[in-house]
This record gives structure tokens, sequence and C-alpha cells, in this order.
């Protein structure tokens, strides 16, 4: 099953504590977005992506995507005040059955989960990608604990999510009309009681949102240069 994919790279990442968008900051003399654009460029099952961004960095991305050779890129469209606003513009040029949303700040999604999810949602509608919750999880209030919550059925979310474009759209629609922010895409199909399928991932498919999360990025790329014999490059 083809696909398309929006990924929204607008935000700035003030948890990076950098001084530019950290989608901009270097993986191995590669930036970020570029490790996460490969991943769908190499995908013969991708057929676009349409990549939000700042208005201000056009001329950075565009300058980026051909250095690197990314040529499945559609559209560059002008991102929102919040991710959900970016994702929504971009969302109004997508024209193909099944799309994509994906984090430009989660760099080592695999394949395998992609299609697995493309198949989910062809017959589901909706479908994320998410890895089982593996630490005690406690409700707090006040500094005191209130209960511990029964972690066998929590699931911790990421990107991909994927949906009918049909049924993304409508969502979005809605909570427009209706002002509502979302916490992700998932949680707008949600809001219109429509079932959304959980597809497992693994726990190597982080988003880089703090500085210490650059030291878990360069150990799963080592692990990844020596699964494949230091084949990959930049």
């Amino acid at each position: 099953m083809e696909y398309e994919v929006v990924i929204p790279a607008a935000g700035q990442g003030k948890r990076m504590k950098a001084d530019r968008n950290k989608l901009l900051l270097e993986l191995n003399e590669c930036p970020v977005i570029i490790h996460t654009l490969r991943v769908f460029e190499q995908d013969a099952r991708c057929k676009g992506i349409y990549l939000a961004i700042h208005p201000s960095e056009r001329d950075t991305f565009t300058a980026l995507l051909k250095r690197f050779g990314i040529t499945k890129v559609v559209k560059l469209v002008d991102g929102g005040k919040e991710r959900q606003h970016s994702v929504y513009h971009a969302l109004l040029e997508v024209d193909h059955e099944i799309v994509l949303v994906h984090d430009g700040a989660r760099p080592f999604i695999k394949e395998s989960t992609i299609h697995r999810l493309v198949e989910k949602t062809h017959s589901a509608g909706a479908a994320i990608a998410a890895v089982p919750v593996k630490d005690t999880i406690k409700k707090v209030l006040d500094g005191k604990v209130e209960e511990t919550i029964e972690r066998s059925s929590l699931w911790m979310v990421q990107t991909p999510q994927a949906f009918r474009v049909s049924v993304l759209k409508k969502a979005h629609d809605e909570a427009q009309r209706e002002g509502f922010l979302g916490t992700d895409d998932a949680s707008l199909v949600e809001r219109m009681d429509v079932k959304v399928s959980v597809v497992e991932s693994d726990y190597d498919n982080i988003k880089l949102t703090t500085p210490e999360d650059l030291y878990f990025a360069e150990a799963i790329l080592k692990k990844q240069e020596e699964k494949s014999g230091g084949n990959n490059h930049v």
C-alpha cells in the first residue's frame, strides 16, 4: 500500500535549549531532519512528503533538500502557531488515500513499522505507533502518590500516526471549527468516536526533545552502523 506523509518541522524546540530549530542540529554531520526524511525517501511505498516549516527557514530547508538529494518533498508548507495548525496546513495539500503524520525529530522510525501502520490503516481507518510502558506509573497530586496505575494497558504513543486522509481531514476540520487543540492527531480522530488501532513499534524510535536525547541518538546511530557493517553514510 502506498502513502504520503506530513512532517511538521516549524517548531523551535525550546526544551532542546538550542539557538536554532532543533531539526537543524547535526548527528554524524547530518541534520536531524535529513536523517528523518531519508527513511521516507528510501521507501518505495512513500509517494510524497509534505514538510511544514517556518517561513523564515524556507531557503535553509530548500538548500538542505538539494544538498542531501531529497527528492520526494512535494511541497514546503508554511507552518502555523501550533503543531496541529502546521499539520492542518499541510493536510490541505495531500491527495492520497492514506496519510501519515510523523515528527521530524524521530529519525529512527523503521520502514517495517511504517508498512504495518499503512496496512492496518487500510483496513481499520486509523493506526498509531506505540510501545508498552516499561516503568511503574503513579498518579501524584501535590507531591504525594494518589495511586499506582496498572501499566499492562498503558502504551507510550509515538509517530507515525496513520489515517485515511478523509478521516483525518474531517477530524482537523472539526477541531478547527470548535477551537479544540489536541495532544496529537489521533486525539482529534478519537473525538469523532473513530477507533484507533495500535501497531507496536520499538524503543529506538525516540523523539529528540532535550539535550540528553542527543546522547541516546548517537548511541542508536552507532548501533545501526555496527549492525550494517559500517555502511551507513551521510
